[in-house]
């Protein structure tokens, strides 16, 4: 690491940031950003019975936009790809064009290089939260195609006066997930800047001819999605305890729900992980590349407990714009379907399930690895069409 963090702590407004002896954890807060009372103590030496130390601190104070909502709109992301040179090196099995999940090397016939990297500001309140969401985001690139994370490097950004305690503690937390995920963080970069900002850059490993790819649906395929949808929503209208639930969610990593997948790769033809651009946004990159429908159940889309309360009640994240300008054009509702439940594919998700295209006889296999289908891949012209 370097540039080192000055410890001086006190508040974004300048007050001082003191904790009271024998506090409860109360951030768990109902404030727009959410929370959640599912820190656990991964990557600290805290007591099961001590107090919690950051129980007065609320990192979405220090922050406007959180999580993978803070990801620039895929509409002008996209233009800006296109106008970057594409690798001419034909060891770049997968890189700019078309882009993926992470880029592909090969090193050797039998090993290729999987790299990606991943960061946002927090959105939610406990260090240790932040830190174990920010390592799985990261290291989901690497799972939806289908390798396996090896060495990873932290990316970090935080104000002068940020709480060096909390620092640590994200730090710690995210070596603990990054292990969990099979690798080890071997070092990083950290800088000053007005808001907190953590990830990131995960390297992986796998066979040349194993890769997932976000295209190759074909159609009859079943699309099956690894977790439920509705973080942002959930984070942003929830109570504390469905926030809690949705944070649980976002700090589980996607390694097992890829190596199911890895189990039955002939039967797999196209993966990607669902994060800020939404299931709609994502679901339209593998249609789009499939020259196929995706044509999903309103029934059978899992929702975390809470979400669809917060969309009636009118809740909505400020990526859900950004999502609807870019792919909603490509989005077809049934009449009889709910635009307040349809409205669940256009929010932004924060370390989302891995969504997959698969042999339809792999559904009940899948199942047993937290896997629910959500859809079928069906002939005519490229759409996502919500039943």
């Amino acid at each position: 690491m370097t540039d080192a963090v000055r410890d001086m702590s006190v508040r974004p407004d300048g007050t001082p940031f003191t904790r009271s002896p024998g506090s409860s954890d109360a951030h768990g807060s109902s404030d727009a950003h959410g929370s959640s009372d599912a820190h656990g103590s991964s990557g600290s030496s805290d007591s099961p019975d001590s107090p919690d130390p950051f129980a007065d601190l609320r990192l979405t104070e220090w922050t406007s936009c959180g999580g993978c909502a803070a990801k620039w709109g895929a509409a002008l992301l996209v233009d800006l790809v296109r106008e970057m040179p594409a690798g001419s090196d034909p060891s770049l099995l997968v890189g700019l064009a078309p882009f993926d999940d992470a880029a592909i090397y090969r090193l050797t016939p039998d090993v290729a290089l999987v790299s990606t990297t991943d960061f946002f500001p927090p959105l939610v309140d406990h260090p240790r939260d932040f830190g174990a969401i920010a390592a799985a985001n990261a290291c989901s690139d690497v799972f939806a195609m289908g390798g396996r994370v090896v060495v990873a490097v932290n990316v970090a950004a935080f104000p002068e006066h940020f709480p060096r305690a909390a620092i640590a503690a994200i730090f710690a937390v995210a070596s603990a997930t990054v292990a969990e995920a099979g690798g080890t963080v071997a070092g990083g970069h950290t800088i000053r800047n007005p808001e907190p900002i953590f990830g990131l850059a995960v390297q992986g490993v796998v066979h040349p001819d194993r890769v997932f790819r976000k295209e190759g649906a074909r159609v009859g395929d079943a699309l099956v999605l690894s977790k439920p949808l509705g973080t942002g929503v959930t984070l942003a209208g929830g109570t504390p305890e469905q926030k809690a639930a949705a944070t649980a969610g976002m700090r589980r990593l996607n390694r097992a729900a890829s190596e199911a997948l890895q189990s039955v790769a002939a039967g797999v033809h196209a993966v990607t992980d669902v994060t800020g651009y939404g299931l709609f946004g994502h679901g339209w990159e593998m249609a789009e590349r499939a020259g196929a429908r995706f044509e999903l159940d309103q029934l059978r889309l899992p929702m975390y407990d809470g979400a669809l309360d917060a969309l009636h009640r009118g809740v909505r994240t400020g990526g859900d714009p950004r999502n609807r300008e870019h792919v909603e054009r490509h989005v077809l509702v049934d009449a009889g379907v709910s635009p307040d439940l349809a409205a669940i594919g256009f929010d932004p998700q924060t370390s989302g399930g891995l969504l997959a295209a698969v042999d339809a006889a792999l559904v009940d296999e899948l199942a047993a690895a937290g896997f629910v289908r959500i859809g079928t891949v069906a002939a005519g012209d490229p759409a996502i069409v919500v039943h």
